[in-house]
């Protein structure tokens, strides 16, 4: 069965490591280690967006982490998800250190097209690998995938910050239910305070790489703008890693106090 399977993850799976190319796994101990999140810590674009919430990444993009990331993304490398799922599970465990109830983690949406194109929606499938690994550690965590975009943007590849900005300007916003369904299993209490109100599930928007901070500084609007109050954010990956201040692994002024 092991063997039959690494014949059939051959077929999307680069020859030998998605991160180095060295040995025949899909994955090596060390471009896993790399991914394990044990430097999770907040970032900040040197000139970051207005509205931007406090970003925590688990590891900076290049090298033979930029290499996993791309295999996923763009070839389709579906089994790497686990992998990076765990590294975004510990940027999002940094994110909401010292908070109290559910963690649900909102994926920014990918452009339809871009995920008929790839075949499948990597942010959305990461987010989805980070909250099972956290459940497994013992964390209340979901993903609400209540983010849609509500008119075409240009490929955000190739564009500047001034110009991912204006890009994305107003895109999106939270679907219809969308609101229900962050607080969907709250108790009364918890609801009636809101979504990041005391006792009420924690909002942590999640992408798998952060690079202007643009993206998510327009999900943080949409959020705020439906009355909601995210957490914080997260990603997998910062990049590039020169133009990020990394800070303390656990300090995030956006986290509101618990009771």
């Amino acid at each position: 069965m092991r063997g039959g399977w690494r014949e059939l993850a051959g077929l999307v799976l680069p020859v030998g490591c998605a991160g180095c190319g060295a040995g025949r796994e899909p994955l090596c101990g060390g471009c896993r280690a790399a991914l394990s999140g044990a430097g999770a810590a907040c970032v900040r674009p040197a000139a970051a967006p207005a509205g931007l919430p406090a970003v925590y990444a688990a590891a900076a993009y290049g090298g033979a982490v930029r290499g996993v990331v791309l295999a996923h993304k763009e070839r389709g490398a579906l089994p790497l998800a686990g992998a990076l799922g765990t590294a975004l599970a510990a940027a999002v465990r940094a994110a909401a250190a010292g908070c109290a109830g559910e963690l649900v983690l909102v994926p920014v949406p990918s452009a339809r097209r871009r995920v008929r194109a790839r075949g499948h929606d990597p942010g959305r499938r990461i987010a989805l690998a980070a909250s099972a690994r956290l459940r497994r550690a013992g964390v209340s965590a979901r993903v609400a995938s209540v983010l849609r975009l509500n008119r075409a943007v240009a490929d955000q590849a190739g564009l500047g910050a001034r110009e991912r900005r204006a890009n994305l300007a107003g895109a999106l916003e939270v679907s219809r239910g969308g609101v229900e369904l962050l607080v969907t299993g709250a108790s009364a209490a918890a609801v009636a305070g809101g979504p990041g109100g005391p006792g009420g599930p924690r909002i942590v928007l999640v992408d798998d790489v952060v690079t202007t901070g643009a993206s998510l500084a327009e999900a943080a609007r949409a959020v705020r703008a439906a009355g909601l109050a995210p957490v914080a954010a997260a990603a997998v990956v910062a990049a590039p890693a020169g133009s990020f201040r990394w800070g303390d692994p656990v300090h995030n002024p956006d986290r509101p106090k618990n009771p």
